[in-house]
C-alpha cells in the first residue's frame, strides 16, 4: 500500500538539460541533428550488413547488433527529451520512467558484454585464423550475441524493480533529461545504502569481467599482429582492432564515470553531461568509426547506392 500511496499517485518531472535561452536552443537543436545522424547511420548499418550477403560473417553480425542497440539506445531517451522540451511539458509517467529505466540499462549492460564477445572475436579471427569458422561459427555466435542480450535484460529487470521497490514521498524532480536509476534514488525516502552496494558490486561484475576479457584478448591479439610477416595484414589487423578500442574506450569510460561513484558523490551536471556523450554523442560515433575505416562496409554501401542508381 506504501508503494501505490507514495509511487504511483503522480507522474516524475524530468528538470531537463535545456532552457529555451538562445544558446540552449542552439545546443538542443545540435543533439537533435547529432540523434539524426546517429539514427541514420546505424540504421544503414543494419541495413547494410542484412542486405549484403558478402557481409554474413560473425564480426559483421556482432557489429549490427551493436548498431541495432545503439539505435534503441538513442530512441529509449531522446525522443522524450525533444517533445518535452518543445511541448513544454517535463512530466513523465510511472509506465514511462520505469521503461525508460528498463531499456536504458538493459541496452548498456548488453553492450558491455556484446563489446566483450566482439574482443573474442577479433581474437579468434586473428590468432587462431584456421580454428576461426568452429570457434566463431553461426550457432556460437548467435549463442554469445544472445546471452549478451539476456544478462543485460536480466539487469534491466532488476533495476526497474528494485528503483520501483522505494517510496518516493518527497520530490519528483528528476534532475535529469530522462529517468536513470541513480537520479531516483536520490530522491527515495528510504534508506537505500544496501541496493547502492549491490548495484555497486553488479557494476564492478558487468563492466570489470568484460573488460577483462576485452583486455586479455587484445593482449594476445598485439602479440599476434607484432609477430606478422606481412605488412599488409598487419596494418588490416590494426586498422580493424584500433576501431573496436576506440568504441571500448568511450563506452567504458564512461560508464564507469557513471555507475562506479556512489550516489552521494554525483553532480547533476556532471551526471547531464556524460550520459549526453554516451547516450547520443557514441551512438554516433560508432558507425562511423567502423564504415569510414572499414573497405567492405564502404564497398557494400556504394554497391546498394548503384542499385539505386540503377533502379532509377
Amino acid at each position: 500500500m506504501a508503494w501505490e500511496n507514495s509511487t504511483f499517485n503522480s507522474d516524475f518531472i524530468l528538470l531537463g538539460i535545456f532552457n529555451h535561452s538562445p544558446t540552449h536552443t542552439f545546443l538542443f537543436f545540435l543533439v537533435l541533428a547529432i540523434f539524426s545522424v546517429a539514427f541514420m547511420g546505424n540504421s544503414v548499418m543494419v541495413l547494410l550488413i542484412y542486405l549484403d550477403t558478402q557481409l554474413y560473417t560473425p564480426m559483421y553480425f556482432l557489429l549490427s547488433q551493436l548498431s541495432l542497440m545503439d539505435l534503441m539506445l538513442i530512441c529509449t531517451t531522446v525522443p522524450k527529451m525533444a517533445f518535452n522540451y518543445l511541448s513544454g511539458s517535463k512530466s513523465i509517467s510511472m509506465a514511462g520512467c520505469a521503461t525508460q529505466i528498463f531499456f536504458y540499462t538493459s541496452l548498456l549492460g548488453s553492450e558491455c558484454f556484446l563489446l566483450a564477445v566482439m574482443a573474442y572475436d577479433r581474437y579468434t579471427a586473428i590468432c587462431h585464423p584456421l580454428r576461426y569458422t568452429n570457434l566463431m561459427s553461426p550457432k556460437i555466435c548467435g549463442l554469445m550475441t544472445a546471452f549478451s542480450w539476456i544478462l543485460g535484460s536480466t539487469d534491466g529487470i532488476i533495476d526497474a524493480v528494485a528503483t520501483f521497490s522505494f517510496s518516493y514521498c518527497g520530490s519528483r524532480e528528476i534532475a535529469h533529461f530522462f529517468c536513470d536509476f541513480p537520479s531516483l534514488l536520490i530522491l527515495s525516502c528510504n534508506d537505500t545504502s544496501i541496493f547502492e552496494k549491490v548495484l555497486f558490486i553488479c557494476c564492478i561484475v558487468m563492466i570489470v569481467f568484460p573488460v577483462a576479457i576485452i583486455i586479455a584478448s587484445y593482449a594476445r591479439v598485439i602479440l599476434a599482429v607484432i609477430h606478422m610477416g606481412s605488412g599488409e595484414g598487419r596494418r588490416k589487423a590494426f586498422t580493424t582492432c584500433s576501431s573496436h578500442l576506440m568504441v571500448v574506450g568511450m563506452y567504458y569510460g564512461a560508464a564507469l564515470f557513471m555507475y562506479i561513484r556512489p550516489t552521494s558523490d554525483r553532480s547533476p551536471t556532471q551526471d547531464n553531461m556524460v550520459s549526453v556523450f554516451y547516450t547520443i554523442l557514441t551512438p554516433m560515433l560508432n558507425p562511423l568509426i567502423y564504415s569510414l575505416r572499414n573497405k567492405e562496409v564502404t564497398r557494400a554501401f556504394m554497391k546498394i547506392l548503384g542499385k539505386g542508381k540503377s533502379g532509377e
